[in-house]
């Protein structure tokens, strides 16, 4: 492909202002959910922050999840209390700060005996006993979920747990395996959308005063400046900054290799994911989460998402240097374990319209089962021609808020820094001012967009209350919808100009759920590329080569079925 202007007003005026000064007084490379609320959080106490992501923002290990905000249930069995108390003060923070992307999650777990795992799990947590869990019972799930319980208690926004018999189980899910014995129900959260609480938290930091710039990578060194490659037009460039944050998660060895420092911090392992077009599977989850433990005691999940079955997830040990695939073997895996909880619920292949995999960014482990690397984060520092290098090792979703705050206060005190500012309790983008209720929603629409209907609808699930500005954007001009309302000319426009969206990609998988519902075949690859290359100012031939390329990730990435003779239809 060639090596086209981006024209994202955000994103050049960004790459203007970054070249131009040529320093900063921190340097944040990598742009995943981490990086970002550390940027958000160095920009609101006045601290001159850069971020640079070599992809799209939260287009690795952060787009790779599994859509839950969660406390981490089963760390209570490796004993990582402390993990498990801010998880699920940061979960129930984000049901507050977040509510636009972040909605209680009813979780179930079905169980199929009463005291299996009654030894192991004490082995694993008072003497560290490693090699493959057993299945764990009733009564080690109880005594887990009460001390889960107890560690939400502080500000606690979601009900406490309940039991249920085989009866009352099969009752409200008709649908589970009949050998089923009890259940225990309780309440985590989800984020229907990831990719985009990422870019509400990013558009925080650039509005506090932060710079942020996608497609740039870090290459190399030149002194004690770091080389900054623009991967949209090839250009590079020297960049001084007095800290560099290390924050590419999976990641991290290999950017501190580029930049002649070499470190062996990281031990990623792969998840999977696949998502399924089968009604039948989400109608017989009842709408809430099913959590559960597979035959080789791995904790696995069947999750009822934007009218698909999303199944997950594997964790298998994997090198970041080398591409990451769903394959075929973690597939069978994901179909066996679909017909052990639903046996008489039909599923194939044929129903996957997504497959998506990523590393998640775990500390190098010697630990003979994955399940038992630590899921916890630490700060690692060294230093290159006296300037401080702080790597970020691990770290999840759910305690990004937690994870940037440690690492700004950490940057703050080698700048000499105050902190003037908390993000603890503090609203993100289009969580401000969110209505409450069904109700209230109703009103806001009526005020604010002037209707109540599809379209609208759509807006505020996609921006929040961030919709207001993007609305009066589609109002400002002749706005024409595409995809039944999916999308609008105008709205493109909107994306790139203000969404850093440099590629077709970054509509297809990140800006929207398009890929991820299996709804991005030719004909809405097609219509979104001619749209998107008036909002963007594109040729026919960046036009064509970017419907090539996102097909070929599609296909290669994420096991799309495209037929590439429709484009000529």
């Amino acid at each position: 492909m060639s090596t086209p202007q981006s024209h994202s007003a955000v994103r050049d005026e960004a790459i203007a202002s970054i070249r131009e000064t040529g320093r900063a007084q921190v340097l944040i490379i990598g742009g995943g959910i981490n990086g970002i609320a550390t940027f958000r959080d160095l920009a609101l106490q006045g601290i001159d922050v850069v971020l640079v992501e070599r992809g799209d923002f939260a287009s690795g290990a952060s787009s790779a999840s599994s859509h839950m905000v969660h406390g981490g249930i089963r760390y209570l069995e490796n004993g990582e209390f402390r993990l498990v108390q801010e998880s699920v003060r940061e979960r129930n923070d984000l049901l507050a700060t977040a509510p636009h992307y972040v909605k209680p999650l009813k979780t179930t777990i079905p169980m199929y005996s009463f005291f299996s795992g009654l030894l192991n799990a004490p082995m694993k947590f008072l003497f560290k006993r490693q090699g493959k869990p057993a299945e764990r019972g009733a009564l080690i799930i109880k005594a887990g979920l009460v001390m889960y319980d107890l560690f939400a208690t502080a500000g606690r926004s979601t009900p406490w747990h309940r039991f249920h018999g085989r009866k009352r189980t099969l009752e409200q899910l008709p649908r589970l395996n009949k050998n089923v014995k009890y259940t225990a129900t309780y309440f985590d959260a989800s984020m229907h959308d990831p990719e985009r609480l990422a870019l509400d938290v990013l558009g925080d930091g650039v509005r506090a005063g932060g710079r942020a710039a996608n497609y740039v990578e870090a290459v190399g060194r030149n002194g004690r400046s770091i080389t900054l490659r623009d991967n949209a037009t090839g250009d590079e460039f020297d960049f001084a900054p007095d800290v560099v944050v290390n924050a590419s998660g999976p990641w991290t060895d290999l950017t501190n290799e580029a930049l002649g420092s070499a470190t062996e911090y990281m031990g990623g392992t792969k998840g999977s994911h696949i998502v399924l077009d089968n009604p039948e599977l989400v109608a017989a989850t009842g709408g809430r989460e099913i959590f559960f433990e597979h035959s080789d005691g791995r904790v696995v999940l069947i999750y009822p998402l934007k009218g698909r079955a999303m199944v997950g997830t594997t964790d298998i040990p994997a090198d970041p240097s080398q591409p990451i695939r769903c394959t075929e073997s973690e597939v069978d895996y994901f179909l066996d374990l679909i017909s052990d909880v639903y046996p008489d619920i039909a599923v194939s292949r044929e129903q996957i319209v997504y497959k998506f995999s990523g590393i998640r960014p775990l500390p190098r482990s010697d630990a003979s089962s994955t399940g038992q690397i630590s899921r916890d984060y630490h700060l690692a520092t060294t230093e290159l021609d006296g300037t401080p290098v702080i790597s970020v090792v691990g770290g999840k979703w759910t305690t990004f808020r937690a994870l940037g705050e440690t690492l700004t206060d950490k940057v703050l005190y080698m700048l000499k820094a105050p902190r003037t500012v908390s993000t603890r309790g503090l609203t993100i983008g289009g969580g401000r001012d969110y209505p409450e209720t069904p109700g209230d929603v109703t009103v806001w629409l009526r005020e604010k967009l002037g209707a109540d209907d599809a379209r609208t609808r759509l807006l505020f699930e996609r921006y929040g209350t961030r919709a207001v500005q993007v609305w009066e954007h589609l109002q400002s001009g002749d706005d024409e919808l595409v995809l039944d309302g999916e999308l609008s000319t105008r709205e493109l426009e909107w994306m790139v100009s203000d969404e850093h969206v440099v590629h077709l990609a970054d509509v297809i998988l990140r800006r929207t759920s398009l890929a991820f519902t299996g709804r991005a075949d030719i004909d809405a690859l097609r219509t979104v590329a001619d749209a998107l290359a008036k909002a963007a100012g594109w040729s026919t031939d960046r036009r064509d080569e970017e419907l090539a390329a996102t097909i070929e990730l599609l296909r290669d990435e994420h096991d799309v079925a495209l037929d590439v003779a429709e484009l000529g239809a």
